[in-house]
């Protein structure tokens, strides 16, 4: 990534980091909007949600919220050095095949994430911002594909 899509991404986080349940609370309901077939997947303590509301509002899933939150503020930081993600990234990605989600998902939540920072950031998110975050995922997904690695 060039040095300008770098600072982009770096000063849009700033902008929407001090809020991450906030702006993650926005990406997951535009996710359920698109994909509302992930709902089920979200389950805890044996217990289903009836409705993205429902499931939006439990603490559980609220802590899942702010570990996304935190997985995205990681890939920022570490954007110069993403290799240095990998093993947990492709680890990550284990996981959520484990639970079900399926590798083409993840083009759903790429859009999540960029309607959220470009709901959040209003007329700061431009066609170069959208662009750099689209680059910075690409990179975090091809790590976390290596999780299906071997299907």
């Amino acid at each position: 990534m060039e040095r300008p899509e770098l600072e982009l991404i770096r000063q849009s986080w700033r902008a929407v980091s001090h809020s991450p349940l906030e702006h993650g609370t926005v990406l997951f309901s535009r996710l359920f909007t698109l994909e509302p077939d992930l709902l089920p997947l979200f389950q805890y303590n044996g217990r289903q949600f009836s409705s993205p509301e429902d499931c939006l509002s439990s603490p559980e899933f609220l802590d899942h919220i702010r570990k996304v939150m935190l997985v995205i503020d990681a890939a920022v930081t570490n954007v110069e050095d993403l290799s240095s993600l990998e093993e947990y990234l492709a680890g990550l990605g284990k996981k959520h095949r484990a639970v079900g989600v399926r590798l083409g998902s993840f083009s759903t939540v790429g859009e999540s994430l960029l309607y959220m920072l470009e709901k959040c950031l209003g007329p700061d998110f431009t066609p170069a911002t959208k662009a750099a975050w689209s680059h910075l995922y690409g990179a975090v997904v091809r790590a976390m594909s290596r999780g299906w690695d071997g299907e």
